[in-house]
């Protein structure tokens, strides 16, 4: 019986310690440092509707960006069919909810454009996300080319996990030579632990070349290598600007 207690009491004196350790933080790296959202829109337009619908849109599109600024607007042609991306910009989430509010009391909006637009879609999907601490929205330096949206599945943990190894990676391609980085984003409503890079070439096939470039490329090679450890999968999509599109 005495030699139990004993036994009990040392277990007791030696976990004692760990008990009152702290907790390891996972958020250990570079936090959100603005409120600034960007809203992600995708929709499946049904094929039959594709042309109708980019008309209707460029058409009423003014009875929307009167709410709120658009971004950017694109169809996608490689990656997807009879899609359309389409971003937008909320200084914060009662911001959005005050712009939605108003929509569904605008009645231009919702006899001229909404009434007519939701039969042609087949889905609609959303996504909130805030650029990356160490990214900023840039505009390209022309108008006239494409897109690509390249999104990134990574593993569990956020900026503070991936985002020095990321960062490299992303920075190695927008360099002098390569394609130039419009933004990176991060998802905070969606699919989590995502990542959109939005880039810019002069056209599809200065895209193709670079890509071709960059694989030969010791310093881009050794960057992706490190980057990829916290990959899952990964997507891509190059876009086309529609004609009201304030990115070009």
């Amino acid at each position: 019986m005495f030699g139990l207690r004993r036994f009990l009491l040392r277990s007791a004196a030696v976990l004692k310690p760990a008990a009152v350790q702290p907790r390891v933080r996972l958020s250990t790296g570079p936090q959100q440092k603005h409120r600034t959202l960007y809203e992600f829109r995708t929709y499946c337009i049904h094929p039959e509707q594709n042309s109708a619908f980019l008309n209707l849109t460029n058409e009423k599109i003014h009875l929307r960006t009167a709410h709120s600024e658009l971004i950017g607007y694109w169809k996608v042609e490689y990656g997807g069919l009879n899609k359309v991306i389409h971003i937008w910009k909320y200084d914060s989430y009662a911001q959005r909810a005050a712009v939605r509010a108003a929509l569904a009391q605008d009645p231009s909006w919702i006899s001229d454009y909404i009434s007519k637009a939701i039969p042609m879609l087949a889905s609609q999907d959303n996504e909130v996300a805030y650029l990356v601490p160490w990214s900023q929205l840039k505009s390209p330096p022309q108008d006239g080319g494409v897109y690509e949206l390249v999104s990134f599945q990574m593993r569990p943990g956020g900026p503070a996990v991936w985002g020095k190894d990321f960062q490299a990676a992303v920075n190695a391609h927008d360099a002098p030579g390569y394609g130039k980085l419009v933004g990176a984003f991060h998802t905070e409503f969606g699919v989590l632990n995502k990542v959109h890079a939005l880039w810019w070439f002069e056209s599809a096939d200065q895209r193709a070349e670079l890509r071709h470039q960059a694989h030969n490329d010791a310093r881009v090679v050794a960057a992706v290598r490190n980057s990829v450890a916290h990959l899952a999968s990964q997507e891509s999509q190059l876009m086309f600007p529609c004609p009201f599109s304030p990115l070009k």
